[in-house]
C-alpha cells in the first residue's frame, strides 16, 4: 500500500460529511507514521470516527516552514508522512503548497491521495455550461483591492470560481455585481457536504435580495460561481474589449464609429453594443 521509499501522502479529506472519503485514504492515513494536519483537534475527530489513532502533529499556515522542515526530518528518518487540511484537498487555498516544494526539493516523492475538493464539487453542480473555468480562490479581504482583482477578470470568457468567507460574502457579491453587471449568473455553494448545505443559481442582480432575504444564507463556508459574459452576436471578444476601453474616454457614437475603424466591424452592432455597455454602467434609466 505504502511505497517503499518514505514518501509524503497528500490526501484529500472531507468537506463536512465524515462518510466523504476514500478507502485508500483510510489506508494510507491508517498506515503512515505521522500525520500532518492543519488542525490537529479537527483531524482527531475524522481519524477517530474511522477507528484510526494515528500520531499528529501540526501543519498550518502559520507555521508552514517549520513543519516543512519537520516532516523533512521524519522522510530522512525513513517515515511515512500523510499531508490533511481540514476540508477538501490540501494546497488549493489551503495550507501545503510550500510544504509540498520543500519535500520535492529535498528529493522525496509527494503522492497525491484523490479525494473531496469543494471546487469540483460546486462545479458540478452549478448548471453552468461554459465549458471551461477559471479558479481564483479567495480575493483579497480589502475592498479597492477585491474591485480591482475583479475588475482584471471581467472580459474572461470562462465561468470564475471562487472561494469565500461569510462575513465577507455580501459585500463580495455586491462588487461582482458592480464590475460584471447584472445579467451574468452567479451560483452560491454554501456549506456542501454538511447539514445546511444550499446551492442557487440566480442572476447577479438578484444575489444581493436574495442574500438579505435570510441572514442564514450569509452563513457558512462559500463557493461562488460567476458565468462567463454573455456572447455578442458578430462582435469578437477583442472587440468588445476596444469598445469598453473606448467608451470610458469617448460619447457612445464616438466610440461606436472608432471602434468600426478599429476593427472592420459594422458601426451600427457596435453602437448597439455601446448603449448595452453604457445603460449596465449607469444602472436602470427612466424613459
Amino acid at each position: 500500500m505504502l511505497s517503499n521509499t518514505a514518501s509524503l501522502y497528500v490526501v484529500a479529506t472531507p468537506l463536512g460529511n465524515l462518510r466523504d472519503i476514500g478507502l485508500r485514504a483510510l489506508d494510507v492515513l491508517a498506515a503512515v507514521s505521522v500525520v500532518a494536519a492543519e488542525d490537529t483537534r479537527h483531524t482527531r475527530v475524522l481519524l477517530a470516527a474511522h477507528g484510526i489513532d494515528a500520531r499528529l502533529i501540526a501543519a498550518h499556515q502559520h507555521n508552514e516552514q517549520e513543519a516543512a522542515a519537520r516532516i523533512c526530518d521524519l522522510l530522512a528518518q525513513g517515515r511515512h508522512v500523510a499531508l490533511v487540511s481540514d476540508a477538501g484537498t490540501p494546497a488549493i487555498s489551503d495550507p501545503g503548497a510550500r510544504i509540498v516544494r520543500a519535500v520535492q526539493e529535498a528529493g522525496y516523492p509527494v503522492v497525491p491521495v484523490p479525494g473531496a475538493c469543494a471546487l469540483a464539487a460546486a462545479l458540478s453542480v452549478s448548471g453552468l455550461i461554459d465549458g471551461r473555468f477559471l479558479f481564483q480562490g479567495f480575493l483579497p479581504a480589502k475592498a479597492a483591492a477585491r474591485r480591482s482583482a475583479l475588475e482584471a477578470l471581467r472580459e474572461q470568457a470562462t465561468t470564475l470560481v471562487f472561494y469565500e468567507a461569510p462575513h465577507r460574502v455580501g459585500e463580495t457579491v455586491a462588487d461582482m455585481l458592480a464590475v460584471f453587471g447584472p445579467g451574468r449568473e452567479l451560483v452560491v455553494c454554501r456549506e456542501l457536504s454538511k447539514l445546511f448545505e444550499q446551492i442557487s443559481r440566480m442572476p447577479l442582480a438578484e444575489a444581493p435580495a436574495w442574500f438579505a432575504g435570510d441572514v442564514h444564507r450569509s452563513r457558512g463556508e462559500f463557493v461562488l460561481l460567476v458565468s462567463a459574459p454573455p456572447a455578442h452576436q458578430g462582435l469578437s471578444p477583442e472587440a468588445d474589449r476596444v469598445l469598453r476601453l473606448l467608451l470610458g474616454e469617448l460619447p457612445v457614437k464616438s466610440a461606436a464609429r472608432l471602434a468600426a475603424e478599429i476593427t472592420g466591424l459594422g458601426r451600427n452592432p457596435l453602437y448597439q453594443r455601446a448603449l448595452e455597455l453604457r445603460d449596465g454602467s449607469q444602472g436602470p434609466r427612466h424613459r
